[in-house]
């Protein structure tokens, strides 16, 4: 597909899997997904990621990495059925952890159909440059039913700055106190005269 094409999704439970080839000095990617109503999360756990793998409603869960060779896939599993109403689009992303998506080789998303593994859409991302995060692609409510939307859209804010984009609350890092301060060093005692 190209960005900014779309498909319908034919089906009720997907198998969606980012996809690359590791190698020495190839960033770790991570998958996530946003649930959004008006284009933002409605709380925190809207947000399914490696550190929350499932959302509250069961729909979406994060599945985890496998590795054949040298290609690596992390798979979200996504339950239609069981999307909110409310819900209007879940964001599929992308984020490099340890350098920039440029150079990640062969990376895409495949949209997969749970049942049989068929293939209902696929995204190459070939024109990543400093970006850290990528919004791949975007499962959407039309006419009643599901579509798949190429988006390939960058972030260099890494997935912090993704979700921070879409009303996640981040938690603020912690930022040094201000100095220690320490008390004046006490006088020698005087010399004993004994």
């Amino acid at each position: 597909m190209l960005k900014g094409a779309n498909v319908p999704v034919p089906t009720r439970n997907l198998r969606v899997e980012l996809g690359w080839c590791s190698a020495p000095g190839v960033p770790d990617v991570d998958a996530s997904a946003l649930l959004l109503v008006s284009g933002k999360v409605r709380s925190d756990a809207d947000f399914v990621f490696y550190n929350q793998g499932a959302h509250p409603s069961g729909s979406v869960r994060h599945e985890g990495k496998r590795a054949s060779g040298a290609s690596v896939a992390d798979t979200l599993a996504v339950d239609l059925p069981r999307v909110e109403a409310e819900v209007e689009r879940v964001v599929l992303a992308a984020s490099a952890d340890g350098g920039a998506l440029r150079r990640v080789p062969e990376l895409c998303v495949r949209v997969l159909d749970a049942a049989d593994g068929t293939e209902v859409a696929r995204f190459d991302c070939r024109d990543a440059t400093v970006e850290t995060a990528l919004v791949m692609g975007e499962l959407y409510r039309r006419h009643g039913g599901w579509r798949f939307r190429a988006v390939g859209q960058g972030y260099d804010t890494g997935l912090e700055g993704l979700a921070t984009d879409f009303g996640v609350a981040v938690d603020e890092p912690q930022r040094p106190g201000p100095p220690a301060r320490t008390a004046p060093a006490a006088a020698p005692a005087p010399a004993s005269t004994a």
